[in-house]
């Protein structure tokens, strides 16, 4: 009987603080699937559209928070939810902050919501706006915190896009995103660095262009070594690496690109 009134049940409300591109793709995601939904934004030109598909606009983030029993705030940064949340009364609620952050951040941010009576849970959004309410996009959050809180919210923080719980520490779910998104920076600075390299040098760029996308694709499994610690890290003989890496040094040398991104990426390896 529990089941069938719990499948019957109307989608639950929620507030949402912040309206940029990601903003809006949330925002769209919830509206379409027919949770209440009240929004705020600094800007205020960026609510009619929502406002035509059934948000309340709230005017200031204090009306808003009021407005629901759960939170979610996807500022700029860390700054931006304090402020937006100055004068709020958080007495009661279930605050999710997806906004970008350091472990510390988020961490900080927990323990300021725990004191003024709220629940806490961080999240860290592993896919841009065009994923955003695509589930076969491949996107998901990282949650960290509140472990009750994400039970509690898992299907309504699930219709945007998948989630991941990834533990108690609040400071967690910025430590993977982070981690992911410095990855994901250094393989576009090599990506950068290789095309610099035949730039002008009489190969097809389109046809490298997909040589390198093939190549970088092949080599993405052996990234999970990685997480195995150093022994794993490099399964060629150090002298071998060393040889390598001079290799690499040279030829940007000759084809005069930068050597900055090569010799911070063999310390980091050799370092460690």
């Amino acid at each position: 009987m529990s089941d069938n009134n719990a499948a019957s049940a109307p989608p639950a409300p929620l507030t949402l603080l912040g309206l940029g591109a990601m903003g809006v793709a949330l925002a769209r995601t919830w509206l379409a699937a027919g949770h209440p939904l009240t929004v705020w934004n600094r800007s205020p030109g960026r609510t009619a559209e929502l406002a035509a598909a059934g948000a309340r606009v709230a005017a200031t983030a204090a009306e808003a928070v009021a407005a629901s029993p759960l939170v979610v705030a996807c500022l700029l940064d860390d700054a931006s939810v304090r402020e937006a949340l100055a004068e709020a009364d958080l007495t009661g609620k279930d605050l999710v902050d997806l906004t970008t952050s350091t472990p510390a951040e988020s961490r900080t941010r927990a323990v300021w919501a725990n004191e003024r009576g709220a629940r806490f849970l961080d999240g860290g959004i592993m896919a841009v706006p065009p994923m955003i309410g695509v589930p076969e996009a491949g996107g998901y959050v990282f949650y960290s915190g509140s472990r009750d809180v994400f039970d509690a919210h898992q299907e309504v923080l699930a219709v945007p896009v998948a989630t991941r719980y990834v533990g108690a520490d609040p400071g967690f779910a910025a430590l993977h995103d982070v981690a992911l998104l410095s990855a994901m920076t250094a393989m576009f600075a090599g990506a950068r660095h290789a095309a610099a390299l035949v730039e002008n040098a009489g190969i097809d760029e389109k046809e490298f262009g997909a040589l390198l996308a093939d190549w970088l694709t092949a080599m993405a499994p052996a990234t999970a070594a990685y997480a195995g610690g150093p022994a794993a890290e490099n399964p060629t003989s150090p002298a071998v690496a060393e040889a390598g890496d001079a290799t690499l040094l040279r030829t940007a040398q000759e084809q005069g690109v930068d050597t900055a991104l090569l010799i911070a990426s063999a310390g980091s390896v050799s370092g460690m």
